[in-house]
């Protein structure tokens, strides 16, 4: 069974077992957290999509960490004037491993 759920702006496909790293979520390790942003539920003939969302369906996941990824380098550069900055970022994200899909 998959479903497709919206977090943090984006969708995702998630079957159960699966690992995610979604932007960042206020929660700490080891907890359950529960999307209730469904969109659709796919299980062979037994599909349904919602408008704009499945009712009563709910996808429980448990946070395993919270971390940044990898450094981007963004170089501001303004020619002729001398001028030059090298700044940095790092996005936060959240790690899950999705447990279980209810309808």
């Amino acid at each position: 069974m998959k479903a497709v759920i919206v977090t943090g702006g984006k969708q995702y496909t998630v079957a159960e077992g699966d690992i995610l790293y979604i932007e960042k979520l206020n929660a700490e390790a080891e907890a359950t957290v529960k999307f209730e942003q469904v969109l659709a539920i796919l299980d062979g003939e037994n599909t349904k999509v919602g408008t704009p969302t499945v009712e009563g369906a709910c996808v429980e996941a448990t946070v395993v960490k919270n971390g940044k990824g990898k450094k981007i380098h963004v170089l501001r550069y303004k020619p002729k004037k001398g001028e030059k900055k090298k700044i940095g970022h790092r996005q936060p994200y959240t790690k899950v491993e999705i447990t279980k899909i209810a309808l």
